[in-house]
């Protein structure tokens, strides 16, 4: 069958072969075949007949489970003596120009058609199928195991010796070097959370391999086929590391509108309430498999000098999650009147992080003198200095319970993986290296912020939130004078002022902590 000199054949529907980096698939009228390579790649050996054989019939088992009419079974393949030699799965054609990677890309191209389907319907309609074979999905121990610190810190070993032993992962030590240290500094400290996605029966039989090219958008709805059939080990994991593949590879071709959508959608559907570092974290291994994978397919060309760029900027897309990943404490302080909490808030969400502020929590402390909830003292705000009656809210034990309480609250949130923003003067060096302690042991980055303002500034919010009278802090003029009075250096904080940052301006707020925190979270 000839075809035309300017088409497409896997577009247009003609004859064409496709290769990846284990298998060719020939696609000929509205059927395609698979034909495994007899290669041998260390965590995937096609080079005997039986391995081909077993991994063909697991293809179509497991495929079955999100696209039981695309695949038709294994034919056998026999020599001229009979024996059989090969095996090949067949499968039904699907349409080229509606698989979601094709879709997304003529979007953003603007040569889409006007009868393409809704992207974000689709995407939606992907998280929900996701969700049901996670539903479905058995338990048991083998498959909870793979779930733990240990065993994800596992399989980032495996991925980053294989890629330093290819020539991408030879030419680029350094980044392979910040893959490591940035993905064990996390696992170092979230035993805590990958225990409770455990617990939580978070840990499924599930896709394994989610990429926008083989999930095909048709009119009765996604066909999402081509899932890891070769190792179990590598298919089973946290439902998010299952989801974060197709959020990496729907980012990586510029539509992370529709991954913070899938995303959206499968925690609507699923319940799950995963940390966006969680998340993050998965969507960087994924993005440092793809980069192997692209190395491998770059060794295997003899030409694969485009592969091999490409393997580097998943590289740096694996460094780039991984910074959104990190899990912070963050120190919000200064003087009364400062901004500190108008910055706080913002601040928290840009961060997806938790906020704890030390004038809600005091409500909450009881110590020998004051009862939980009662208004005794004249405090002045959290004030750690002068300007507050000897007992009372306001007293160094109270004050000091404050401080314990919501460092307590930060370092088990930091151990589920939740960056946490605490809204507090700190101006006690004291409490600031209580705080670095906590940070360190969740293996958690500090972030110390110190909020200022000019001095007429100070005392107009100050008299203007004692007039409103809506504020739970209870700080005064005088309050303000013995903190200015007794000010200890904060030499490691990021000074603010309030007055050049409007902290009321959340995309405001956004930028500068862009620009000074680097990379954020955005699943």
């Amino acid at each position: 069958m000839d075809t035309p000199a300017d088409a497409d054949p896997v577009t247009d529907g003609g004859p064409a072969v496709v290769e990846t980096h284990s298998a060719l698939i020939v696609l000929y009228g509205d059927e395609a075949h698979k034909v495994r390579k007899r290669i041998d790649l260390g965590f995937l050996d096609n080079t005997s007949v039986g391995a081909r054989a077993e991994q063909s019939r697991r293809e179509v088992e497991l495929n079955s489970r999100l696209a039981p009419d695309v695949y038709d079974g294994v034919l056998e393949v026999r020599g001229p003596d009979g024996e059989v030699i090969d095996h090949v799965v067949r499968m039904r054609r699907l349409p080229a120009g509606r698989s979601l990677d094709s879709l997304v890309r003529s979007r953003a191209s603007g040569t889409g058609r006007s009868d393409d389907p809704d992207l974000l319907a689709g995407v939606r309609e992907v998280a929900r199928q996701l969700d049901h074979l996670h539903a479905a999905s058995p338990r048991s121990e083998e498959i909870d195991a793979v779930g733990t610190a240990d065993a994800v810190a596992g399989l980032w070993r495996e991925s980053i010796g294989h890629l330093r032993r290819l020539s991408v992962g030879e030419d680029a030590p350094v980044i392979v070097d910040d893959v490591e240290w940035l993905a064990g500094e996390y696992l170092r400290g979230r035993e805590r959370l990958l225990r409770a996605r455990v617990d939580a029966g978070r840990v499924v039989d599930g896709h394994g391999d989610l990429l926008a090219a083989d999930i095909y958008l048709e009119d009765d709805g996604p066909r999402v086929i081509d899932c890891l059939e070769f190792d179990d080990r590598l298919r089973f994991g946290d439902a998010m590391l299952d989801a974060g593949f197709l959020a990496m590879d729907l980012d990586r071709v510029g539509a992370r509108d529709l991954a913070e959508a899938f995303l959206a959608a499968y925690r609507d559907f699923s319940g799950d309430d995963a940390p966006s570092s969680l998340v993050h974290h998965y969507i960087g291994y994924r993005a440092l498999v793809r980069s192997k994978v692209t190395a491998i397919r770059a060794e295997q060309s003899r030409s694969g000098g485009a592969d091999a760029r490409h393997a580097l900027e998943l590289a740096d897309r694996a460094v780039d999650a991984l910074l959104r990943a990190r899990v912070r404490l963050v120190l919000v302080g200064g003087v009364s009147g400062s901004g500190k909490s108008t910055l706080a808030a913002p601040l928290a969400e840009s961060l997806g992080a938790e906020l704890l502020r030390s004038d809600v929590l005091r409500s909450d402390v009881v110590t020998p003198d004051v009862p939980a909830g009662t208004g005794a003292g004249a405090g002045g705000g959290d004030d750690d200095a002068g300007a507050r009656p000897v007992g009372g809210r306001y007293s160094h034990e109270a004050v000091s319970a404050v401080y314990a309480r919501m460092l307590d609250r930060a370092g088990d949130l930091l151990a589920l993986g939740r960056s946490v923003v605490l809204d507090a003067t700190w101006l006690d060096p004291r409490r600031r290296a209580e705080a670095e302690t906590v940070a360190a042991d969740a293996h958690a980055e500090l972030v110390e912020i110190s909020c200022t303002a000019p001095h007429g500034e100070l005392v107009r919010r100050i008299e203007e939130r004692g007039r409103a009278g809506a504020d739970p802090s209870e700080a005064t003029v005088e309050v303000l004078g013995s903190q200015l009075a007794d000010l200890a250096p904060w030499p490691d904080a990021i000074e603010v002022d309030t007055t050049e940052l409007d902290p009321r301006s959340a995309d405001a707020v956004r930028g500068w902590a862009e620009r000074n925190l680097g990379p954020l979270p955005w699943a």
